[in-house]
């Protein structure tokens, strides 16, 4: 395996350690909301500064993200984080790709679009 490829593997652990100790209730409300937070962001298709823009659109992804996960790792306390990714790390395994998510998330940007395209014709 590459070591880009072992970096993202361990970047996705993290985000799901992050998405579990969210939800644990061993960890503080505001490391929560910041963890849900970095979470969102990471799992998000809407970025701070799009990707199309030559390098400034990738530097959120590679700045941000992991600047936000070192933030919310020092906020948790390591016994409730340690638990979060062994269970990550167990969870992965079990994962599968869901295609009716998938479209159904497909089909609701969709309709986004068109209600979108719609309106600036009327408004037009």
């Amino acid at each position: 395996m590459t070591p880009w490829r072992q970096k993202v593997r361990q970047l996705k652990t993290e985000v799901a350690a992050l998405f579990l100790a969210a939800r644990h209730p061993g960890v503080p409300w505001y490391a929560k909301l910041l963890a849900a937070g970095v979470v969102a962001y990471a799992l998000s298709p809407i970025d701070l500064i799009p990707d199309f823009i030559p390098v400034l659109g990738l530097l959120d992804d590679l700045l941000l993200v992991p600047l936000g996960i070192l933030l919310v790792r020092r906020l948790i306390p390591p016994s409730v984080l340690a638990e979060c990714r062994a269970r990550a790390r167990q969870e992965a395994g079990r994962r599968r790709t869901s295609w009716a998510a998938g479209a159904v998330i497909i089909t609701l940007w969709g309709l986004l679009a068109l209600l979108l395209v719609g309106w600036w014709r009327r408004s037009g």
